[in-house]
């Protein structure tokens, strides 16, 4: 069993702890609906991407995606799941104005993807597993639009029909830090699969987060047994869109249920929404059982059976997913495990790194895109794909350092122009008379100037050879910070006859 920090929340009576599980809604990435031909895409005008099939249109018959069942068994294997050679859909029947249909087909007693796992890591390096439970494909519903006259709801239909694959995590998350940390690594393989671009701003991923409170202990004992009798009754978060969402509505809704609980109240089994303003959940509605949708096998779907061989092409064909290309990066450039997590966190990220490492001192490469570039990039809202400075200036700047052309102060100078649009690197460095000065005969020169016009100092540092960082600054100042750092200290002892 996988362990975990403790995170008590402090009653008035008792501590208490948190358990977590999540669904997390990807939208595949697909050109057309699961169900249609119709287009999938952000932006569009009101119900301007609605087929007669989305509509649910008399006689109009549903025609499985062969693409959108591709993209959903390659994030199966991506998540190390089990995947089902037959599968079947099925009718979830409910009433809302945005479902025409008066249903949704989606996927129930047979999956196609099952059981699975991943580790994630959380912020301090640590790893803990999640159990994935299952993946089902199904269709979304359209969206209802409340804010647009008082006396009306507006229906857009232009999201039904969109392929969706619902990843259903085991409760194995026991603090908001851990939920947002599965999500980020979840959305993470995700994006290398190339099976969802995980965009959350518009809805391309998102997460229905399951809350519970149990005593210290009541956890353990549904791990051994698999009962949850042990845990508290659960609510759900509809919908959570972002990573600070997710652990503000978690914060928020355990401190809640702890209170009703230590009041003498019982937690009624629910479905609420996270409101981002004022940091709380809300009531949305009472929580459906499995029954209460009346689910059967959808009529007009033949279900699906999947060639084996197919199966085991489609894993061949995998791309190096996350947790190998951290390895390998480590392995092969021998970099530090929080750099290579950090490059690793976007394909392009990696990419870009290994472009700029090519024959060069891969973990100073890896230390200007980290500490450098990706600030940046942070700091104006670009992607490393929108970086101005390209893969092969940061190879150069980093062989004008090792080659002893420039200082890494300067370099930090240089830089400064790179990302100003000046060029690449040799160039900015010759226009702008930025070489290094390693020139002993000048170097030395500078260092009598400062000795002879602070002989005090220079007898202090015979005392405290600590010192003669003073006389370090005072040089590459004199030489206008073009002075090679080793030479400058080198000279210095010898002048001030330091060890």
């Amino acid at each position: 069993m996988t362990e975990h920090p403790t995170k008590l929340i402090k009653g008035r009576t008792a501590d208490w702890e948190i358990v977590l599980g999540l669904e997390i809604h990807a939208q595949v990435a697909s050109n057309a609906k699961l169900f249609s031909g119709a287009a999938v895409g952000f932006g569009a005008g009101p119900n301007e991407q609605v087929s007669l099939v989305d509509a649910a249109m008399p006689g109009m018959l549903p025609v499985i995606n062969g693409h959108c069942v591709e993209q959903a068994v390659k994030t199966g294997l991506g998540l190390k799941a089990q995947i089902n050679p037959w599968s079947r859909f099925d009718r979830k029947n409910y009433f809302y104005p945005d479902l025409p249909q008066g249903y949704q087909i989606s996927q129930f007693a047979h999956p196609i993807v099952g059981e699975g796992e991943i580790e994630v890591e959380r912020d301090d390096g640590s790893v803990f597993t999640v159990r994935i439970e299952r993946l089902h494909l199904e269709q979304d519903a359209g969206k209802s639009i409340h804010d647009l006259d008082p006396d009306w709801t507006y229906v857009d239909l232009n999201r039904a029909g969109t392929a969706l694959m619902e990843i259903v995590s085991k409760p194995d998350m026991r603090s908001p830090e851990e939920a947002a940390a599965y999500v980020k690594k979840v959305r993470t393989i995700l994006r290398y699969l190339g099976t969802c671009d995980g965009d959350m701003e518009k809805g391309n991923l998102r997460a229905d987060v399951n809350v519970s409170v149990c005593r210290p202990g009541d956890y353990e004992k549904f791990r051994e047994t698999g009962s949850f009798s042990h845990l508290g009754t659960r609510c759900e978060i509809k919908n959570v869109n972002s990573y600070r969402y997710i652990q503000q509505a978690i914060e928020y809704e355990a401190r809640r249920q702890v209170e009703i609980i230590e009041d003498g109240g019982k937690i009624a089994q629910e479905t609420r929404l996270f409101d981002p303003t004022k940091l709380e959940t809300r009531s949305m509605r009472s929580k459906e059982e499995a029954h209460d949708y009346r689910y059967f096998p959808d009529p007009d779907l033949l279900p699906l059976e999947l060639d084996p061989a197919w199966i085991d092409a489609l894993k061949a064909a995998l791309p190096e997913l996350p947790d190998e290309k951290k390895a390998r990066l480590q392995s092969q450039y021998g970099l530090t495990a929080y750099d290579a997590g950090v490059l690793i966190i976007e394909s392009a990220r990696a990419d870009f790194f290994e472009k700029a490492a090519a024959g060069r001192d891969a973990k100073l490469v890896a230390n200007w895109i980290t500490n450098g570039l990706l600030t940046r990039l942070a700091e104006a809202g670009l992607d490393i794909d929108a970086s101005p400075i390209p893969a092969v200036d940061i190879a150069g700047l980093v062989g004008l350092i090792e080659d002893g052309t420039i200082s890494s102060k300067i370099a930090k100078e240089v830089f400064d122009h790179m990302w100003a649009g000046e060029g690449a690197p040799a160039g900015i460095v010759e226009t702008r008379g930025l070489v290094q000065v390693t020139d002993t005969g000048a170097i030395a020169e500078a260092v009598d100037k400062i000795i002879a016009a602070n002989p005090d100092k220079a007898e202090a540092v015979k005392e405290r050879p600590q010192a003669i960082g003073w006389f370090v600054g005072q040089v590459m100042r004199e030489t206008g910070g073009k002075a090679n750092p080793a030479a400058v200290n080198e000279i210095l002892k010898q002048k001030l006859g330091v060890d």
